[in-house]
């Protein structure tokens, strides 16, 4: 393997490249490598190495030669920001799914992997029907809003009455689930994480 390679392959292992701003800074500001390097408790090596994207710096060494350059943190990270995705389900075309007699209509879309994952969806039962995934608990927390109707909601040996605009957070951990006590369908929105039902690719 020739140096040039030896030198492309380490390269490729920094995961943020900030050389060429702070060669840029330096230079502007007539800095010597040598100068930088005192300045901020480094050797002059370990500057140009970190120059040309041959190492990635430790967070104190970055935020050393940040200071010693005068460089806003946010000009060094700007290019790194991650784009926040924005998911949009329309009224008209919510994924649902059915469990017995129990709908379930997707208002988020979480994705398989994120551990931080939010699930929500209307939940709509029938008159005298009842849930069935928490009859053991799970893992997670809940809340509920009914939004139509009359719920009970039981929650290990407790019960409890919702009427609409009502709602409830709890730990998943325990068996509960929630019944239909009312004369016409229960509609609610329901929130889970992490999800539980909806999960993407």
């Amino acid at each position: 393997m020739t140096l040039s390679q030896n030198d492309d392959a380490s390269a490729k292992k920094v995961p943020y490249h900030f050389g060429e701003k702070l060669r840029t800074v330096r230079e502007h500001k007539g800095y010597t490598l040598k100068v930088v390097a005192q300045k901020a408790g480094v050797s002059e090596s370990l500057v140009s190495q970190i120059e040309r994207n041959h190492v990635s710096p430790a967070i104190d060494t970055l935020l050393a030669l940040a200071d010693v350059l005068d460089i806003n943190l946010e000009y060094l990270f700007e290019e790194y920001r991650k784009e926040r995705p924005v998911r949009i389900i329309r009224h008209n075309e919510r994924p649902s799914l059915t469990e017995d007699d129990i709908r379930y209509e997707e208002l988020s879309r979480p994705h398989r992997g994120d551990s931080n994952s939010v699930e929500a969806y209307v939940l709509r039962l029938p008159v005298g029907s009842h849930t069935h995934h928490g009859s053991y608990g799970h893992t997670g927390n809940e809340i509920g809003l009914i939004t139509k109707g009359v719920a009970k909601f039981i929650y290990e040996n407790k019960e409890y009455i919702l009427e609409e605009g009502d709602s409830v957070s709890f730990s998943a951990g325990a068996p509960h689930r929630v019944e239909n006590a009312g004369s016409c369908e229960l509609e609610a929105i329901w929130i889970n994480t992490p999800a539980q039902r909806f999960i993407n690719e």
